[in-house]
C-alpha cells in the first residue's frame, strides 16, 4: 500500500522503531517520514547492535529509503546533526523549511516549570515551550537556522508527489495515543495531538491518501511520568513479571498494567486502525521468544491475540517476538 500511517496505541513505548524498522527492511520502503519531536526515542536492536533514534526516522537501516522530518516537528538542530552524523544519512535526510525550533531558553523553561516537572512529569526537552512560542508565533522556523539549510525541503509536497507516484510511504509517529493533548488523559499528556489525524496534519498528508493506519500495542502497557495508568502494578509485581522497562530518554523506570481491552477499542476507533502490530509478546508468553511463524506460538499467545482481534475488532498482523528487528511473525497478506 502506498501511504501508511503507524501510531501508538496506548501510552507509548510499544516498541514503533521496531516495527517502522521492519517494514523498512522487509518492504523495502521508498520514504519514512517523522513527526514529533525529540521528547520521544525510538530504539532498535538490528544485527546485535542498538541503536536510539530522536529525530532521524528509524526507517534508516533500508539506506535506500528517503527521510524526511515533517514540518509539524520541533528540531533541536544539535540533536539533529548528531544522529546524522552518527547514523551516517546525510546524503538522504531532510527537514521541512517550517519545521520549529527548540532553542535552550524553551529547554530551561521546560526545567524550571515545577508544574511540568513534578505534576506533569516531563521529558525536560523543552518541547512544550517551543510549541507554546510556535502558537504564540515567535518560534524560530528551521529555515532560520544556517547549519540546517542544506538539509531544507518542502516536505508536505515531496510526500504527495510520492504517494501519487505509488511509491511505498510510512509515517511514523511517536509518542502515545493517551497522550495526546486532545484525547489523553489531560492534563496528564503531551503538548500536541497523536493520533492518526495529528501524524497526518503534522507531515501535510491529506486523510484521502491514507491506505491502512497500523496501531501498535504492546502485549502489556508501560508509561512514564505523572497520570492515571489502569490497572497499574506495583514495582514488585511488575519486577516479579518481567516486565521493568527505562525510558529511552529520561531514564526513568516506566510504570506498568496489563493489556487493556476497552482503552485498546477506543483507541483503534479514534485512530481508525485497520491492523495491529503487537510487540513483546515473548515477555509475557516466553515460550515464543524468537518465534517467526504463527505456528509457532503456544496456545495461550494465540489466545491473546484471539481476544485482542474479537474485542479491539482489528487484525493483528504483525507480532514481536524478540528485541531483534527481524523478530516478527508476519501475518500480512503475501508475507511468508
Amino acid at each position: 500500500m502506498p501511504c501508511t500511517v503507524l501510531v501508538s496505541g496506548f501510552w507509548g513505548d510499544e516498541g514503533k522503531g521496531k516495527i517502522v524498522s521492519y517494514l523498512a527492511l522487509k518492504d523495502r520502503l521508498n520514504v519514512a517520514v517523522r513527526a514529533g519531536s525529540v521528547n520521544a526515542g525510538h530504539t532498535v536492536v538490528y544485527k546485535g547492535k542498538t541503536y536510539k533514534m530522536r529525530l532521524v526516522p528509524s526507517a534508516f537501516f533500508y539506506d535506500k529509503c528517503k527521510l524526511l522530518v515533517g514540518p509539524g516537528a520541533n528540531i533541536n538542530p544539535a540533536i539533529f546533526l548528531d544522529e546524522v552524523e552518527r547514523f551516517g544519512v546525510k546524503d538522504r535526510i531532510w527537514v521541512d523549511r517550517q519545521c520549529s525550533i527548540i532553542e535552550e531558553k524553551h529547554i530551561n523553561r521546560d526545567a524550571g516549570s515545577s508544574f511540568l516537572t513534578k505534576k506533569i512529569g516531563t521529558t525536560r526537552q523543552g518541547v512544550g515551550p517551543a510549541i507554546g512560542d510556535r502558537v504564540k508565533r515567535t518560534a524560530k522556523l528551521a529555515y532560520e537556522i544556517p547549519v540546517l539549510k542544506p538539509y531544507l525541503t518542502d516536505v508536505a509536497l515531496e510526500v504527495n508527489k510520492a504517494i501519487d507516484r505509488g511509491k511505498k510511504v510510512l509515517l511514523e509517529g511517536t509518542q502515545g495515543f493517551y497522550l495526546s493533548l486532545y484525547h489523553g488523559t489531560y492534563p496528564y499528556v503531551t503538548s500536541r495531538d497523536t493520533s492518526t489525524s495529528g501524524v497526518c496534519s503534522e507531515v501535510g498528508v491529506p486523510p484521502t491518501k491514507v491506505d491502512d493506519v497500523l496501531l501498535i500495542f504492546k502485549s502489556y502497557i508501560t508509561r512514564v511520568g505523572s497520570g492515571p495508568l489502569p490497572g497499574e502494578l506495583s514495582e514488585e509485581e511488575t519486577r516479579r513479571r518481567g516486565w521493568v522497562e527505562i525510558a529511552t530518554v529520561t531514564g526513568r523506570m516506566r510504570r506498568a498494567a496489563p493489556f487493556d481491552y476497552n482503552l485498546a477499542r477506543r483507541s483503534a476507533i479514534i485512530n481508525g486502525a485497520t491492523q495491529i502490530a503487537l510487540t513483546k509478546l515473548d515477555v509475557v508468553f516466553p515460550e515464543c521468544a524468537g518465534a517467526k511463524r504463527f505456528g509457532e506460538l503456544s496456545k495461550r499467545a494465540v489466545d491473546f491475540i484471539k481476544e485482542i482481534e474479537r474485542k479491539v475488532k482489528v487484525p493483528v498482523t504483525l507480532i514481536g517476538t524478540g528485541q531483534e528487528t527481524m523478530t516478527i511473525v508476519d501475518r500480512r497478506r503475501g508475507s511468508s
